[in-house]
């Protein structure tokens, strides 16, 4: 059982939200308050673990007196605020959203985004075949993980984990401007020649399966990937006295990736290599 440190009391504050009194601990955001009143707010590139970034703006609500719509991920809320989070304007701005995302790279692994694209009524193809930018074979240049560019929304924060919220390690970048903008290590290499460590925590934040785990990646392949077979059971890393929590997912008596809680007060979610992949041992029944 993960466990959550209270922290310093933090005052709540009341506002409005979509009519109804809402109160929240002071420094919440607006995602916070309508996740904790049970609101379904599509959001692609925020990260319970991260800094918001602002990147995708797929959560965008509205606040009274407000110019223009704001993120609902960063925007903190506020003593007195109106907030209406499923009108017209609101509304109409996701479905654009979803549109431009969904006609230039492929979300098919990206959980949620195809009940959103139905609820949203977005249509990606009424921009035609000439707005994908789907081209590029998966780069598969090690054992540990994938990089799929076909399905990367320039959201940054697989930057952001291995960079200096937590990993320091600076491995991945943004390289190009505008349209050739691309996540890359440096030169834009193979990842063996990289400074990436294969701590994973790149993989853990990443929304679209952009990065993937290699065993996932190959039984995708293999059309044998099947997350409703899976068992997901959280024990402690056996590798050093840190206490690191890993999540072992399990299909057919098999570890097929291994994630970590993100509330969890050591980790938060991220690991090193060893933890993230060093598990085959547990499967050697030879």
């Amino acid at each position: 059982m993960t466990v959550t440190p209270l922290g310093i009391p933090r005052r709540l504050l009341e506002f409005t939200l979509d009519g109804q009194e809402a109160r929240v601990p002071e420094g919440s955001t607006i995602l916070d308050a309508c996740r904790a009143a049970g609101k379904d707010i599509p959001t692609l590139c925020e990260g319970d673990t991260l800094t918001p970034k602002n990147a995708c703006r797929v959560c965008v609500v509205e606040v009274e007196g407000a110019r223009t719509l704001v993120p609902a991920c960063s925007r903190k809320a506020e003593p007195g605020m109106e907030v209406r989070t499923d009108t017209e304007r609101a509304r109409h701005s996701r479905k654009i959203v979803l549109e431009l995302l969904a006609s230039s790279v492929d979300l098919s692994t990206t959980p949620k985004v195809a009940a959103w694209i139905k609820e949203y009524e977005a249509k990606p193809d009424r921009f035609g075949p000439d707005a994908a930018r789907l081209n590029e074979e998966p780069r598969v240049d090690n054992d540990l993980y994938v990089r799929d560019y076909d399905k990367c929304i320039l959201c940054y924060k697989c930057v952001d984990a291995c960079g200096d919220q937590w990993q320091n390690t600076f491995a991945i970048s943004v390289v190009g401007r505008g349209f050739d903008a691309r996540i890359a290590v440096e030169h834009d290499g193979p990842l063996t020649d990289s400074a990436c460590v294969y701590c994973g925590n790149c993989i853990e934040v990443c929304p679209t399966g952009a990065l993937s785990f290699k065993s996932e990646f190959d039984m995708r392949a293999a059309g044998t990937w099947d997350e409703s077979a899976q068992t997901e059971t959280t024990t402690v890393c056996a590798y050093c006295g840190v206490g690191c929590n890993l999540t072992l997912h399990v299909q057919d008596n098999e570890i097929v990736k291994v994630t970590s809680p993100h509330d969890n007060p050591v980790t938060h979610g991220n690991l090193c290599i060893k933890g993230r992949f060093g598990y085959q041992h547990v499967q050697n029944r030879g």
